[in-house]
């Protein structure tokens, strides 16, 4: 018997401009398994009570946190990184959640820096949670190259006990997705599946539609019997109406749930037209490849850059 596959959840932040409410209401109406919240400029998002009422009146459970650590987000619960650190690892104790997802510091914040690994230790320890380090990108400007990180964007460099994989960061910082998530090893904890095209922004698209691995990085979750949670994280900033917005969420999670699933060996069935089903395309393949337009000011996106 195969273990189950992992849960899948949307990031709230997918559904921007449109509320926190309605990344719960498409989450609930297109199967996903949670959400992960996303802490930022919506007054909502910041209610943890507003939040639980949320996930109970969508029969949606919150399964992370994502700690307010874009530049917007500078001033979400205080301007104290290390408290915003805190008021996370509570919240995702408050709502049920496994993880907090939590960026490297900016370089300017010094003191935040050098307590970085220990206050991420602590919260852990305290609210009984994961904390997560994301790998970020470098930002390049007119040939210029400038990494806002502290020591650097990617956090395997320090050293810590959990990592986030996100896979429209290593598309922007121009890295190998499959040997980052070797470096994480044991620690990768949670995993942002989305797509990058190698532009220099980060772009957020829905997975199959870049250049990374994405179907690899699912393979190897499968194999590794991975226990963490798949979340879609993917700009959908262009779309026009609820609708197309929605199709692509639910594209996002179909690709998740087709390539999540543990190869099981079963009786090749006969289709009508005499094709069998070792003559369809599998995991992805018939999947043509068209990317969002370029990203715009929001969660996700270019204006996530500092």
């Amino acid at each position: 018997m195969h273990p189950p596959a992992p849960l899948v959840a949307l990031s709230t932040a997918s559904v921007y401009p449109e509320s926190t409410e309605v990344g719960f209401l498409l989450a609930a109406e297109l199967g996903y398994d949670g959400v992960e919240l996303m802490v930022w400029t919506d007054p909502v998002s910041q209610d943890i009570q507003a939040i639980e009422r949320l996930s109970a009146r969508y029969r949606v459970p919150v399964l992370a946190v994502h700690a307010p650590c874009l530049a917007v987000t500078q001033r979400v619960w205080g301007t104290d990184p290390l408290e915003r650190l805190r008021r996370s690892g509570d919240a995702a104790n408050y709502l049920g959640a496994s993880s907090v997802v939590v960026h490297p510091p900016f370089r300017w914040q010094r003191g935040y820096a050098t307590a970085f690994a220990d206050t991420v230790e602590e919260v852990a320890q305290q609210y009984g949670v994961v904390l997560a380090v994301e790998n970020m990108f470098p930002v390049r400007r007119a040939g210029l190259r400038a990494v806002p990180y502290a020591p650097s964007e990617d956090p395997t460099d320090v050293g810590h006990r959990y990592y986030t994989l996100d896979l429209s960061h290593t598309a922007a910082a121009g890295v190998d997705a499959l040997a980052m998530m070797d470096r994480m090893g044991d620690g990768l904890a949670h995993i942002h599946l989305t797509d990058g095209s190698g532009a220099t922004r980060d772009e957020h698209l829905v997975p199959g539609r870049g250049n990374q691995p994405c179907v690899e990085v699912c393979e190897r979750l499968v194999n590794n019997h991975f226990s963490g949670v798949v979340v879609l994280e993917v700009s959908t900033r262009r779309a026009r109406t609820r609708h197309d917005r929605a199709a692509l969420l639910a594209e996002s999670l179909l690709f998740a749930r087709l390539n999540l699933q543990p190869s099981t060996p079963i009786a090749t069935p006969v289709r009508p037209n005499g094709r069998d089903s070792a003559d369809l395309p599998v995991r992805g393949e018939d999947h043509v490849a068209v990317p969002l337009q370029a990203p715009v000011p929001g969660p996700l996106g270019a204006s996530s850059r500092p």
